[in-house]
């Protein structure tokens, strides 16, 4: 809990008490369900939840907003950054129905009020949403190809519209693929954890 206090400095006490909760919640749940690596769950701070939150220091989500989490499995990016923006409206939705099962429980017990879930995939979705966010779920090429359809035309925000995804690693192949505009920032920039050192955030305009 310490890492989200280090870097959001102005959290309500609700939502102090929303991200505390999470670490309860999450190890609990992996005993039964394994929607983190076992191995990585004493991490869930920073290599998850403040992951996640990378997000919310690359843009601000206007009141209003509306994103869709695609493969969200335990509820993440989409459950911190609905935390963090109580204004802003989350569809989390996964292939897999016991990982959503996961989410809407946690969602419930920290009475988030902004998420919404679905246990289908993008094409199954006829919304459309000033932004998806995603963490790494499949080939940027893939990704975008997925949810192009899926982005309003309006921009209410203060960045384009369109994807903004979770990645680590070498990523010179998939973006050489990729049609579209794209910023690419350094985690690193944000957080000095060595965790984030690899990472990047992506955002394809769309």
């Amino acid at each position: 809990m310490d890492e989200i206090l280090k870097y959001f400095h102005n959290l309500s006490d609700n939502q102090i008490w929303q991200f505390e909760k999470l670490g309860l919640l999450y190890p609990e749940w992996n005993e039964k369900i394994n929607v983190i690596s076992r191995k990585d769950i004493d991490n869930l701070y920073t290599n998850h939840i403040l992951h996640s939150l990378s997000i919310a220091k690359y843009t601000d989500f206007k009141p209003g907003t509306h994103v869709l989490d695609l493969g969200t499995g335990g509820g993440l990016p989409g459950i911190p950054l609905a935390i963090i923006f109580p204004d802003t409206n989350f569809l989390l939705i996964d292939r897999i129905g016991k990982k959503i099962t996961v989410a809407k429980d946690i969602a419930e017990k920290i009475n988030l009020k902004n998420v919404s879930f679905g246990h289908c995939d993008a094409a199954e979705v006829k919304e459309k949403f000033d932004f998806v966010v995603s963490r790494a779920v499949m080939p940027l090429d893939r990704l975008t190809a997925s949810v192009r359809n899926k982005i309003k035309n309006v921009v209410i925000n203060s960045i384009p519209n369109g994807l903004i995804c979770l990645k680590g690693g070498e990523l010179k192949e998939e973006l050489a693929k990729i049609r579209h505009d794209y910023t690419i920032v350094n985690i690193s920039d944000y957080f000095g954890e060595e965790f984030f050192t690899t990472k990047k955030i992506i955002h394809v305009y769309l």
